[in-house]
């Protein structure tokens, strides 16, 4: 990880975003989501606007076609025991007609990401609609 975090930058105020997300999102009762993205020429990690989305059909609106994303996501549901459960997860949301630069781009930052903004796990996607189906992927009763 030591050559990631010489490559790519947070900014301090982008680490404290980061990190207030984390915690306040822990007992949420609706989906909470922020989408991160790399700036080409500085290589900083920023958030890619101020907006908490609280809807995955917005969010899902929000991402572009052509671009990668990172999108931190903290998603209550309640679990085949019937327990509620609030995974913390990143989404790399990585379409399929992205050009080669910015694959390459987002794959060196991934690790990184997930470190630093402390998700417990990363669930690649390729396409906004996989966001329907969001809840499956986390383990959600159906």
């Amino acid at each position: 990880m030591a050559s990631e975090s010489r490559l790519y930058t947070f900014s301090p105020e982008t680490q404290e975003k980061l990190r207030k997300f984390r915690l306040g999102t822990s007992r949420a009762k609706d989906p909470q989501a922020v989408v991160y993205q790399i700036d080409k020429h500085s290589l900083e990690i920023a958030q890619a606007d101020d907006e908490t989305y609280t809807n995955v059909q917005e969010l899902a609106d929000e991402l572009p076609d052509h671009s990668p994303r990172f999108v931190l996501l903290s998603y209550p549901l309640t679990l085949p025991s019937g327990r509620l459960s609030v995974p913390y997860v990143m989404l790399y949301y990585l379409p399929v007609t992205c050009n080669a630069e910015l694959r390459m781009l987002y794959a060196g930052a991934k690790e990184l990401m997930r470190n630093t903004a402390e998700v417990g796990k990363v669930i690649e996607i390729s396409e906004a609609e996989e966001l329907e189906t969001i809840e499956e992927k986390l383990g959600g009763a159906a």
